[in-house]
């Protein structure tokens, strides 16, 4: 297992769709377990493989209290979302140092490959919610920033890009 590198938001695999897995083989288990080692070195509560430069549809999410409960998914489909709204402040290590107050909805249910390789699905709230939602724009090449106004957006991005040289 390996904390990966995350690609910095000009990589242009960031914006991009990811590729649909197949089934769900050693390699796929291999590449969840190094998603979970990488999102939990950031500490983050979510990782999509396309943020370590994998162009898989593969994520992982995490938003327990004590942590170890990963839930590892391919193909991460959202079926159904609740009408009610919840904010949260989101960031990403694709932009580091910087972050917005993103409004998604409250509850979701998904569809997804798991771990064993079966269709499972299952409903998520709250804070899982969120990174479910945020994991899934992701792996269809959004951030974020795509939320936001261009003004906003670009004002996030210079300012996430002039932290990045000083450090």
């Amino acid at each position: 297992m390996t904390v990966r590198a995350c690609l910095p938001y000009g990589d242009p695999r960031l914006h991009r769709p990811a590729a649909p897995v197949e089934s769900v083989t050693q390699t796929v288990r291999m590449i969840w377990d190094d998603m979970i080692d990488t999102m939990e070195a950031m500490p983050g509560v979510g990782l999509a493989a396309p943020q370590i430069g994998i162009m898989m549809r593969l994520a992982v999410v995490d938003a327990s209290d004590k942590r170890g409960q990963a839930v590892r998914m391919a193909n991460p489909e959202i079926l159904h979302s609740s009408i009610k709204l919840r904010s949260h402040e989101e960031a990403s290590p694709n932009l580091p140092g910087v972050s917005a107050l993103i409004e998604r909805p409250r509850a979701v249910t998904v569809r997804f490959l798991n771990f064993d390789g079966e269709i499972e699905e299952r409903d998520f709230v709250g804070l899982w919610a969120t990174s479910v939602q945020h994991q899934c724009d992701h792996l269809d090449g959004r951030l974020f920033v795509d939320h936001l106004s261009p003004l906003r957006r670009k004002m996030l991005v210079q300012k996430s890009t002039k932290l990045a040289r000083k450090a």
